[in-house]
């Protein structure tokens, strides 16, 4: 069997489904891409079991035919070719591959297409259609805070709760919780779905730049992403989200505005001068200054800032993770950033000053003890 495709389509292909494979998966057969052929197209899947992602594209091709062929080697060898048509000759029964191009051949051994696991097919809810920008922001905005503790499995993903007219967006790693929700996407029905942070991450660098519609479905087991010539299909985390509205403070009566630049900078270089261990930041709150310090008692080593800002309340000190705060106010757009506070040892909410109409972003990071100068 063979078919006949440019080198540098097909690459693009296989570099945007590689992700997938991993270096030592649990069955060998998944360090291939499966290779099929139908009706002059040639759908590409690559597998851990867990994640699948299908892509396909037109090929030159007289007859049907299915192989698994090794993906590291066929990568390297595509990488290294000039843009050309390249032709491919399968052996089904030998499962040799060989491929030509206008400098020469390159012969390598591939698998049995039907060792190959098969993918899940995805039945049972009505799809739910949702712009390619909106998912990307929303993976954006809160895939960092997704936890990788194996003990906790169900904060290792995303919770997506579907409303008649919202979608959330909820990551937490129990330091920092994101809640990111679109009130211009409805999904016409109610569910909760765990989506894990490979499948996410494999979503956000597949999605083009140009907009498209992304389809979404899903059942009890498995969630469906569809867009373009792309498919992902991903095993959904099995287990009971933490009630995460619980812990977002109510009553919050401290308030600060400030510039977002202004203060994610002055962290930045404040955190230099921060205790390696526990990264810890003091903000201490008074009229309309907000002084940030940090120091390393271990080397003597100390700095603070006096920044300008806006701020209704008490007198307080509170004491936050640099490496956090650094991470959420470079997750957010906005020129101004509200942080809301009740006392030094409740959450804080971050979150923009001038919300958009169609989203809305609420950011809560818990304080660390502040170890008072000695």
């Amino acid at each position: 069997m063979k078919f006949i495709v440019s080198s540098s389509a097909l690459l693009k292909q296989l570099q945007s489904i590689n992700g997938v494979v991993t270096n030592n998966p649990v069955v060998p057969i998944l360090e291939n891409f499966l290779f099929e052929i139908e009706d002059g197209r040639l759908t590409i899947t690559a597998s851990d079991l867990e994640t699948s992602m299908i892509t396909e594209l037109p090929v030159e091709a007289r007859e049907s035919g299915r192989i698994a062929a090794p993906a590291r080697i066929l990568l390297d060898t595509l990488k290294n070719l000039p843009d050309q048509p390249v032709t491919f000759t399968l052996d089904e029964e030998t499962y040799t591959i060989e491929i030509a191009s206008a400098n020469g051949r390159y012969k390598l051994a591939g698998e049995n297409a039907t060792d190959f696991p098969r993918v899940p097919v995805v039945k049972g809810s009505a799809p739910i259609e949702m712009p390619s920008s909106s998912l990307a922001r929303a993976i954006n905005k809160t895939i960092f805070a997704v936890s990788t503790d194996e003990l906790r499995p169900a904060m290792t993903g995303v919770l997506i709760q579907l409303a008649d007219a919202q979608v959330t967006f909820v990551a937490t790693d129990g330091h920092r919780l994101l809640r990111y929700r679109r009130q211009d996407v409805g999904a016409g029905q109610t569910a909760n779905l765990i989506v894990p942070r490979k499948a996410f991450n494999l979503l956000k660098n597949a999605l083009p730049s140009e907009a498209t519609t992304v389809r979404v479905e899903f059942n009890h087991s498995n969630a469906f992403f569809s867009f373009n010539q792309m498919r992902l299909v991903c095993r959904l985390i099995d287990e009971r989200y933490p009630d995460y509205e619980n812990v977002i403070p109510v009553s919050n009566p401290n308030k600060l505005i400030i510039d977002r630049a202004a203060l994610l900078n002055s962290v930045k270089r404040i955190a230099i001068y921060s205790n390696k261990t526990t990264h810890q930041v003091r903000f201490r709150l008074a009229g309309s200054e907000l002084t940030v310090s940090a120091e390393d008692l271990d080397f003597s080593n100390e700095a603070n800032e006096k920044l300008a800002c806006q701020y209704d309340g008490e007198d307080m000190e509170i004491g936050f993770n640099a490496k956090f705060l650094i991470e959420m106010l470079s997750n957010i757009d906005s020129e101004e950033i509200t942080l809301e506070l009740s006392t030094p040892n409740r959450a804080g909410l971050l979150m923009p000053t001038i919300a958009d109409d169609n989203e809305s972003i609420l950011m809560l990071v818990m304080p660390v003890m502040l170890n008072n100068y000695v």
